[in-house]
């Protein structure tokens, strides 16, 4: 846990006219639905980023999301412009649960939600945010300095995805992380191995395969857990109340998730990170079952021991619970081990800004408005999962999000400057 003083300077005139209300940096689901609310409120604001870019460009062709349908939707105010609506509208087969979601179809729809509710959309990249009296400075790609009384980080995962110090250590060319990848047809012909038994792992090794790659899933686990596919028999009342259907599960556990999860905030650390890192782990979905069994090759039962560059390839040192070891010689190694919060790894926050905000286990600790300790400064998507809990790892969770934000805002809200 850290927190430090920070001394900030003062903006000039000529910056105090170009100060916005609120700046969201990232233009993923959270941040465009942040934006379509406050929008929606008459809250000044600037957003900034590429729409939609880890979904476009960080994950493998020909996937399907693991959420179900009616799980996967971005937020609009009137929340009229579901992923149904947009399916309907355009005749792509959909269903709110039993139909997996491709990845084509939800990267469309929401560049298309980005289209109608956020059309002024910046998509230049944020290069710093520094503290400046009563607010921020934002400096751009390009140079260009934008101000802001708030400022909110809706950042994909990417920026947290950990790869294992084994791997870490290997050149570049050698090692990727499952966050890194789209077109995996340059692995055609060449031997792979993906380390790891969750959704990530499994869905890269799928695609691997059919790209043309000999492929080798390595995990720990003793053997990959599918998760059961929903059933085709419409529920019983009584199913219905034992077993309450939510875009966390179907469970009484996972609707109080969904819906309560600022009364989630107020339970001990231990118990909040625990359900955090246990609850909705990275099984894959069934759907990826008969892309796997028999086609790719599962070491499964062992753990990675070391790593190293051997005659032009990767070779794995490989070790079971029995004591036995074993080797793998592959041309290339991709880590499908998922995702840890750490606001060091946040470069864009200037030193001084990265250092006055009080985390714990490397996340930011946040209010019930996801405001950090530094005043204006907000976090949400991954980075707020520790104080939130599971709901605000997915897509469902922007709602919530959006909604919550949104009010607070346009509740705190100063006069803007007159840029007249």
């Amino acid at each position: 846990m850290h927190a430090n003083a920070v001394s900030v300077p003062r903006p000039t005139s000529e910056a105090r006219e170009r100060l916005r209300q609120v700046v969201i940096v990232g233009a993923g689901p959270y941040g465009l639905s942040l934006a379509a609310h406050l929008r929606a409120l008459g809250v000044d604001l600037a957003i900034f980023g590429k729409p939609m870019e880890m979904w476009r460009k960080r994950m493998p062709n020909g996937m399907h999301l693991k959420s179900e349908g009616f799980a996967s939707c971005l937020s609009d105010p009137d929340g009229s412009f579901t992923l149904k609506t947009y399916c309907r509208e355009r005749g792509i087969p959909y269903a709110d649960s039993g139909v997996p979601v491709t990845l084509e179809t939800f990267t469309e729809y929401g560049l298309a939600f980005q289209q109608r509710f956020v059309p002024d959309l910046d998509e230049r990249n944020v290069d710093q945010i520094a503290p400046v009296t009563d607010g921020f400075e934002v400096r751009l790609s390009d140079g260009e300095l934008v101000y802001a009384k708030k400022v909110v980080v809706a950042i994909g995962v990417s920026h947290y995805a950990y790869v294992p110090p084994p791997l870490s250590r290997l050149p570049g060319d050698f090692v990727s992380h499952t966050s890194s990848l789209h077109d995996l047809g340059h692995f055609n012909g060449r031997t792979v191995a993906v380390i790891g038994a969750g959704a990530s792992a499994v869905d890269t090794a799928a695609m691997l395969h059919v790209a043309g790659a000999r492929t080798y899933l390595v995990a720990r686990a003793p053997h990959v857990d599918f998760l059961t596919p929903p059933s085709d028999a419409p529920r019983t009342l009584l199913q219905r109340i034992r077993y309450p259907e939510s875009g966390l599960g179907t469970s009484w556990k996972g609707r109080l998730l969904e819906d309560f999860p600022v009364l989630f905030r107020r339970l001990p650390e231990a118990v909040r990170l625990h359900i955090v890192r246990t609850y909705l782990g990275p099984a894959p979905c069934w759907f990826t079952r008969n892309l796997i069994v028999g086609k790719v090759d599962p070491i499964v039962g062992v753990s990675l021991e070391g790593a190293e560059i051997h005659a032009s390839r990767v070779r794995l040192h490989l070790s079971r619970t029995d004591g036995s070891k074993q080797h793998l010689d592959v041309d290339h190694v991709i880590a499908g081990t998922g995702y840890r919060v750490d606001l060091d790894r946040l470069t864009f926050l200037a030193p001084p800004l990265r250092g006055a905000i009080k985390t714990s286990h490397g996340a930011p600790v946040l209010s019930r408005n996801f405001e950090a300790s530094v005043p204006g400064l907000f976090f949400v998507g991954l980075s707020a999962a520790n104080t939130f809990g599971p709901l605000l790892r997915f897509v469902h969770g922007a709602k919530f999000v959006a909604r919550r934000i949104s009010a607070h805002l346009a509740r705190t809200r100063t006069p803007a400057p007159d840029r007249n």
